[in-house]
C-alpha cells in the first residue's frame, strides 16, 4: 500500500505530464528572409505568435544571395523567404526543398535621402553634386540589381557609376544613407515606409516601368506544421493586408 506521504511525488509527476500535454512545447521556426522583410515581419510576428502560441520565430535577415549560397552549403533554415523567386527555384530544382515554391510579394524601389538632406530626392540622381549614391550590391541583392537596372533604363549609369557605394543588403544600403557615407540611396519601398524612418527621410518612387518586377518568393526546406501554418498565414488575407501596408504588391495584383 501507498502512503499518503510517499503518493506526492507521483501525483505532482501525473500533474506536470498533464500540464505538458496541455502546453507543449514551444517550436522554434528557423527563417531566412530577405532584408527587405524586417519591418513587416516584425510586425507580423506577433499575429502570427497569437494564432500559433506553440511556434517562436527566429528569423535571420540578409541577402537572398548570400542565404542561398549558405542553404546550398548546409545551413538549418527552416523557410526560405527570398527577393528574388528565382533563388528558391533554382534550390528546388536542386532538391534542397520540402515543398512547392510559393510567390508572396513584388517590390518597389526608391530613392531615399535624410529628412535634412539638401537634395531633392526626385532628382538626386541627376544632381551633380552628389557624390555618393548607395545601392545593394547587384551581384547578390535583387535590389541592387533592380537599382542598376533602373539606372541604365533612365539613362544615368554611366554618369553614375564611379559614385556608387554598395551595400551587402538592402538594410545597410540605408544605413550608408542614414550615416552620411552617401547623399542618397536606392532602397526598398518597404524599408523607407518603415515606422522607425516615418519622418527621417524622404523618398521618391522609382517608375515601375525602369526595372523588372521584383518577384519575392520562398519555399520550405525543412517541412513541418509550423512551416506549413508561417507559409499560409504569410500568403492569407492577413498577410497580404500587412505587405501592402509596407509597400509590397501583394501575389497577384
Amino acid at each position: 500500500m501507498v502512503s499518503p506521504r510517499s503518493a506526492y511525488p507521483i501525483i505532482l509527476l501525473a500533474l506536470f505530464y498533464q500540464a505538458c500535454a496541455h502546453h507543449p512545447a514551444p517550436r522554434t521556426l528557423s527563417i531566412a528572409a530577405a532584408a527587405d522583410l524586417q519591418f513587416v515581419l516584425a510586425a507580423g510576428a506577433g499575429e502570427f505568435h497569437q494564432q500559433h502560441p506553440e511556434t517562436e520565430l527566429a528569423i535571420n535577415y540578409g541577402s537572398s544571395g548570400n542565404f542561398y549560397a549558405q542553404i546550398r552549403s548546409g545551413a538549418p533554415f527552416d523557410i526560405f523567404l527570398s527577393a528574388d523567386v528565382q533563388y528558391p527555384r533554382n534550390l528546388a530544382q536542386e532538391g534542397l526543398t520540402a515543398g512547392p515554391v510559393f510567390q508572396y510579394a513584388a517590390g518597389k524601389i526608391v530613392v531615399w535621402v535624410p529628412a535634412k538632406s539638401k537634395f531633392d530626392p526626385a532628382t538626386a540622381l541627376r544632381d551633380t553634386s552628389v557624390r555618393r549614391i548607395a545601392i545593394a550590391n547587384p551581384q547578390h541583392a535583387p535590389y541592387g540589381r533592380a537599382a542598376e537596372a533602373a539606372l541604365r533604363s533612365m539613362g544615368l549609369y554611366e554618369s553614375v557609376a564611379s559614385k556608387l557605394v554598395l551595400g551587402e543588403n538592402i538594410s545597410q544600403t540605408l544605413e550608408f544613407v542614414e550615416s552620411g557615407a552617401a547623399d542618397a540611396g536606392i532602397v526598398a519601398l518597404s524599408l523607407a515606409l518603415a515606422p522607425k524612418l516615418r519622418g527621417q527621410g524622404r523618398y521618391w518612387e522609382v517608375p515601375v516601368s525602369a526595372y523588372p518586377r521584383i518577384e519575392q518568393g520562398g519555399v520550405i526546406l525543412r517541412d513541418s506544421p509550423a512551416a506549413r501554418e508561417f507559409r499560409d498565414w504569410l500568403r492569407s488575407r492577413s498577410g497580404r493586408a500587412l505587405l501592402r501596408q509596407y509597400g509590397f504588391l501583394a501575389t497577384g495584383e
